[in-house]
């Protein structure tokens, strides 16, 4: 069951959305025949140890329809009533993401966050209003809308989505709870614009954990996600609760620079990748997460191969961030912490 009832998603996300939302990824057996449920359950579960309020249910890691359906079904079951589920809808077509919406909430799934397929090229902002809207009719749950300037949209406006396309979304589609704000780069001004017009109107959040000091202080931001906040174990759960309160605001600075040097790894290995690609590297992403307890374990191809060298600055500098690194060999992030 969802959070909340028929017609009042809005509302119960701007009371409830708290906290930080990290991603889960499904984990194969070792011959990549299936989903490795006991894997799954064990990173749900390792995300309420370490503080989130939310996790994403992963779409971009190699399931088939089938196994998308029941990936959803296990995260959902282990989340329980302590995690807010959120659907990363991202399917080939309109249809298949549908589809995809009509069983997430079937299954319970609290919010529904849509991509643009790969081959959608709208020739005007009303095609992606329009897409966005049959996403959310078909399954009567909360959207979150991810405003971004990678879709390609940057023909329809500079902002790659602009803030007059936001406003339409917000005003036509009850559905919509929250915006995934990351419009305009380079710099903030894009994402600052989108916490000035819509911030109190529905739940505005800038996923990026370095920008938080920002937000928190001049827009109040209370709920951050959804991205790998698995990289720093619990830290940025507890990082964002010590922000959030002006009496613990100094403590809460001293976890954001304490990290320093595996935010700066992160960023020196994975950003590259998806500025050269276009694909986010969940394979590095599994590894930062095991480093910290998760499963890690197999994903399906394609995925970028990571590195033993990449490896290596990942794992020095979460260890000079002071996190708590596991001291296991690299060799079994390959088979996992449940391998099947």
């Amino acid at each position: 069951m969802t959070k909340y009832a028929p017609g009042e998603a809005r509302a119960w996300a701007l009371e409830s959305l708290r906290g930080c939302c990290g991603c889960v990824s499904p984990t194969f057996t070792s011959d990549l025949s299936g989903l490795n449920e006991a894997a799954i359950r064990h990173d749900v579960a390792l995300e309420k140890q370490h503080g989130m309020t939310g996790v994403l249910i992963v779409s971009e890691a190699g399931t088939t329809a089938e196994e998308m359906r029941r990936f959803t079904e296990i995260v959902v079951d282990e989340a329980g009533d302590d995690l807010v589920t959120v659907l990363q809808a991202s399917q080939p077509t309109l249809a298949d993401t549908v589809a995809s919406a009509e069983h997430a909430a079937r299954a319970g799934v609290d919010l529904v966050m849509p991509s643009y397929p790969l081959y959608f090229n709208p020739e005007s902002t009303d095609e992606v209003l329009a897409f966005t809207k049959a996403v959310a009719d078909a399954a009567d749950l909360g959207v979150i809308i991810f405003a971004m300037d990678q879709w390609n949209f940057g023909r329809l406006h500079a902002a790659g989505f602009s803030v007059s396309l936001l406003e339409q979304m917000v005003d036509s589609i009850p559905q919509v709870v929250a915006i995934k704000n990351e419009v305009g780069g380079p710099g903030v001004g894009g994402i600052a614009a989108v916490f000035e017009r819509f911030n109190g109107e529905v739940v505005v959040t800038d996923p990026l954990e370095f920008n938080a000091p920002a937000w928190i202080a001049n827009y109040g931001m209370r709920f951050m996600g959804t991205s790998n906040y698995e990289t720093f174990g619990p830290t940025v759960p507890q990082m964002f609760e010590l922000l959030s309160d002006k009496a613990t605001w100094d403590k809460g600075m001293e976890l954001y620079w304490q990290i320093a040097p595996a935010r700066r790894a992160h960023a020196a290995v994975n950003t590259p990748l998806v500025a050269n690609s276009g694909l986010v590297p969940r394979m590095h992403w599994k590894y930062q997460g095991w480093l910290m307890g998760y499963n890690g374990g197999p994903i399906r191809q394609p995925h970028m191969r990571i590195s033993a060298a990449q490896m290596g600055t990942l794992r020095t500098a979460a260890v000079k961030s002071g996190l708590d690194v596991t001291a296991d060999d690299d060799v079994l992030f390959y088979a996992g912490r449940n391998p099947r």
